[in-house]
């Protein structure tokens, strides 16, 4: 599995780890059609919409340090993809607010999203992630070179303020946003940890 082509990974890897993500898009959609969503449909969208968001952001933070303990470069290939993923899932799940929930009254959501904090910081998230989304091509890498990398440290902060959503949304059983900012803040302590160590082999190289 190490040693995969690019060839393998665009032509094999790439679709399937595609329809995975679909899957669970594909499989609200067909309950949707089978009133398979409950007695509230509109509620159990947005809540699955929402939390498909937030595993894809936490799936594509995973990458890297999966990429480094399992020594499989091609995994990185896979990054961007799952990113977007985490973006169409949270354009749906905004969807599933401005159409289902308040019918596309502009004034009304006007109204709500100031009036109501769990709707203010999870429309800032969705805001941020629009940038991310838009210059996440090799063609905008390039052209914003050392501004790319310091526009995409917002996928450290956005799922912060996820969970905070997530958990602002809830009025009782807090586990599951409890258990996604566990694994944030594993990732970030990971992250934490491996910086330290590049600083500390570089000033040693230096003395």
């Amino acid at each position: 599995m190490k040693n995969i082509s690019n060839k393998q990974v665009s032509f094999l890897i790439k679709p399937v780890v595609f329809i995975l993500c679909l899957l669970p898009f594909i499989l609200l959609f067909w309950q949707a059609l089978n009133d398979g969503l409950g007695t509230n449909p509109v509620e159990t969208l947005s809540h699955e919409t929402g939390q498909w968001a937030l595993r894809f952001l936490l799936i594509t933070l995973v990458i890297t340090p999966l990429r480094r303990i399992s020594k499989i470069n091609w995994l990185i290939k896979l990054r961007r993809m799952l990113g977007l993923f985490a973006f169409f899932y949270a354009s749906m799940h905004f969807i599933t607010y401005i159409w289902l929930d308040q019918f596309f009254d502009w004034r009304e959501i006007l109204i709500d999203i100031p009036k109501r904090p769990f709707i203010t910081i999870g429309f800032v998230s969705f805001v941020l992630l629009i940038p991310l989304a838009v210059t996440s091509t090799r063609a905008m890498q390039r052209r914003l070179k050392k501004k790319w990398k310091v526009l995409h440290r917002l996928v450290y902060i956005i799922p912060v303020l996820v969970i905070v959503h997530f958990i602002w949304s809830l009025k009782a059983d807090y586990t599951e946003p409890f258990i996604y900012a566990a694994i944030f803040f594993i990732l970030m302590l990971m992250r934490s940890i491996r910086t330290e160590k590049k600083a500390y082999e570089k000033k040693a190289l230096q003395v």
